[in-house]
Formats: C-alpha cells, structure tokens, sequence
C-alpha cells in the first residue's frame, strides 16, 4: 500500500499525504508547501509516508 501512496505523493502531493494521515496539519502544510513549489511537495509528502 505504501507504494501506491508514494506514486500518488509523485503524481499530486497533497493527495499521498491526505492517504496516509487524512486532514491533519501535515495535509495542509504539504498544500502550502506544493504551492509554494512541487518538489518541496513532494519530499514532504514521501517523507510523511515514510515516516510512518
């Protein structure tokens, strides 16, 4: 499962991080930071998935 959350942490960040851990303040901290830029997205999003 994990690596399907990985995929879609690459493809669209905010949803990889919504899949493991749902609305909580990592959910929107990894939307500021894909606004921000999509590769800060993205580390942060594979980070929380493997993280936990």
């Amino acid at each position: 499962m994990d690596i399907i959350r990985i995929i879609f942490a690459i493809i669209l960040p905010p949803l990889g991080v919504f899949l493991q851990v749902g609305f909580g303040g990592a959910f929107w901290l990894n939307i500021l930071l894909t606004l921000c830029g999509y590769i800060p997205g993205i580390v942060h999003a594979v980070w929380i998935i493997a993280r936990r």
